[in-house]
């Protein structure tokens, strides 16, 4: 789909009308038919014209040469103009949405081996932070690109259809995007304008609210929403700077609130839910609620659903020696529960006790996220139990050997056919229940979460300052994403992100680390040479050593490493780091106290 950029607008709407009819058309179950919002659908387009408009004022002051604080506040201008539709153009036009306000780093088609070049608001802020004129040509390719996006907006939202449905599945989605990407900051990381722009955004949100609205939630779900909205807008409005905000206040006070009212609003306009599997449940008031998240998100396919079946048949062959070639060695014996199911070893060791290249990677929270291993090798953990099993240096065992195995005992050959009713069990059988054991992992049950369930006490005074370090002037929530702590990016969850970070061989930071990682596979894509996947800080307290190759001994070594720039900080020549070689500044006190935040992240 991202190679429709490439085409003209014909495209788009061809593609648009068939994701909506394929979106209707996959369920058996009807689905109710609701008359066209049009009076949404006008609101974002006037918003769109708005936004075209100021980009083309935008354009005609780069071409004068205009002082580059006004240039500055004009572009703010247009990203708050966007915020306003953020949660219209992210849900009905992803893929638009991801070169209107998406990273600033190349998209990748994978499978092709090839990278398209990033465009778009973030791309956009670096020319103007700082504004340079001998780049002047260049900003105004890139404005007029923007105006290319602005025209799809219109031209899509001029032809679709969008019900009452789908708008409230879209509103509740950008009300959890502010709470993750839109507190930390993620797209706005060289100017930071982003405590300036989350009102816009919630503005959005309650202008839409009260457009769906009927006198079934008006004096009741929808006005306390308001209120919420501009309460949270006020508190918004004291403080804007981004290193003393209280984050760990804003969020369980202000937008957890926010997201938790709008079930009722839900239920009180009677709005069925959109017939999709996602990875946050639609029942879920906040995404730091218990049972937040839904595994079968990330599972292949519908026959690889997650069960309390399958997950009790893959702890027992997760812990029998039977999965390896000479039954002695089983994935505890890497994956050790009370190490959070990592090994305690700078790299783990072979069959034949020698070190393998690599460090064992938590298994908490692997089952939310789409790449396996550090260089994301695997999509699934399907496959990643398979390769494990498999590889001869780890287990040397053979599936089908295993599977022969399996059939002659008794217990696990009617556990298998009450499971999956085949009389033999299949390769991917096996598979999917160790899947199923390690998509279990996750308790969600940290000192963090009960503090987000409202528990105030939860977390002391040192973790809280050392989360509201961790969003703000760390910056650590722009890749470890809140409330997973992983790359894997809200609200969709759809995508895990890798970074390059210029990791050392250890913690003296002297030399530089030659793994490619995943450029291993994408030798000829420049940007993923040296990249890793961003795994979950869920539990990291008891994961060390740390990095791909497990030459970080402690946290505060990671963390100087982070404050200093990563490699680039260091001196090392890597044209692709991903991570921003600025130092974060912070003292002996701040690491400290985010140290001790993310102790707060260990499971019960």
């Amino acid at each position: 789909m991202k190679k429709l950029s490439k085409y003209p607008v014909f495209l788009f709407l061809y593609c648009a009308a068939a994701l909506f009819i394929l979106y209707y058309c996959k369920n058996e179950k009807p689905q109710p038919v609701y008359e066209d919002l049009g009076s949404v659908k006008q609101e974002i387009i006037k918003t769109n014209s708005a936004f075209e408009k100021q980009i083309n004022e935008l354009i005609n002051l780069v071409s004068e040469d205009a002082d580059e604080k006004i240039l500055q506040e004009k572009f703010q201008e247009i990203r708050k103009t966007y915020k306003k539709m953020e949660w219209a153009v992210e849900y009905f036009l992803p893929h638009s949405a991801r070169f209107i306000n998406g990273a600033a780093l190349p998209e990748i088609e994978m499978d092709e081996h090839t990278e398209i070049e990033p465009e778009g608001l973030q791309v956009l802020e670096e020319m103007f932070y700082p504004y340079e004129k001998e780049n002047k040509d260049e900003v105004i390719r890139f404005l007029k690109k923007l105006i290319n996006k602005s025209n799809t907006i219109a031209t899509n939202f001029q032809v679709i259809t969008v019900s009452k449905n789908q708008v409230f599945d879209a509103v509740r989605q950008e009300v959890f995007r502010i709470s993750s990407l839109g507190i930390s900051g993620f797209d706005t990381p060289v100017s930071g304008t982003f405590l300036q722009e989350i009102p816009y955004s919630l503005g959005g949100v309650q202008q839409t609210l009260q457009q769906i609205s009927t006198e079934q939630s008006k004096n009741k779900a929808l006005k306390a929403i308001v209120a919420e909205i501009s309460s949270a807008i006020a508190v918004l409005k004291k403080n804007t700077d981004k290193n003393t905000f209280d984050y760990a206040g804003f969020i369980p006070d202000h937008l957890n609130k926010i997201a938790a009212l709008l079930p009722e609003f839900k239920n009180q306009e009677q709005i069925p839910d959109v017939e999709v599997t996602t990875a946050l449940n639609k029942d879920a008031a906040t995404f730091f609620a218990k049972n937040a998240f839904n595994p079968n998100a990330f599972t292949p396919g519908k026959e690889f659903a997650y069960s309390d079946e399958k997950v009790g048949l893959g702890r027992q062959l997760f812990n029998d020696k039977i999965l390896s070639n000479n039954n002695n060695r089983n994935c505890a014996s890497c994956h050790i529960p009370e190490k959070a199911f990592t090994d305690g070893l700078a790299k783990s060791m072979s069959l034949e006790n020698a070190e393998l290249a690599r460090n064992a990677p938590s298994l908490n929270y692997a089952g939310f996220q789409h790449g396996q291993f550090w260089d994301m090798r695997k999509d699934d953990l399907e496959g990643q139990s398979a390769d494990v099993i498999s590889n001869k240096e780890e287990m040397h065992g053979d599936l089908n050997v295993i599977l022969a195995k399996i059939n002659q005992d008794k217990k696990y050959q009617q556990a298998f056919q009450k499971i999956y009713h085949s009389q033999k069990t299949e390769v991917w059988q096996l598979q999917n229940v160790l899947a199923s054991y390690i998509r279990s992992l996750a308790a969600f049950n940290s000192d963090f979460d009960e503090y987000m369930r409202g528990n105030k006490s939860a977390m002391t005074a040192n973790q809280k300052r050392g989360f509201n370090l961790f969003v703000g002037k760390a910056q650590c929530a722009i890749c470890h994403f809140v409330p997973l702590f992983n790359g894997t990016v809200p609200p969709t969850f759809k995508k895990t992100e890798q970074e390059v970070l210029g990791v050392a061989v250890n913690g003296d930071n002297k030399v530089f680390d030659r793994d490619l990682g995943r450029g291993k596979f994408h030798e000829t894509v420049a940007t993923l040479q040296h990249s890793f996947k961003t795994p979950t800080l869920r539990n990291i307290n008891k994961t060390a050593p740390y990095m791909h190759n497990g030459g970080y001994k402690t946290l505060k070594e990671v963390m100087n490493f982070y404050n200093k720039g990563g490699g680039k900080g260091f001196g090392f020549t890597i044209e692709n780091q991903t991570l921003s070689d600025a130092p974060l500044h912070l003292t002996d006190k701040e690491i400290d106290d985010i140290i001790d935040f993310m102790k707060a992240l260990d499971d019960r």
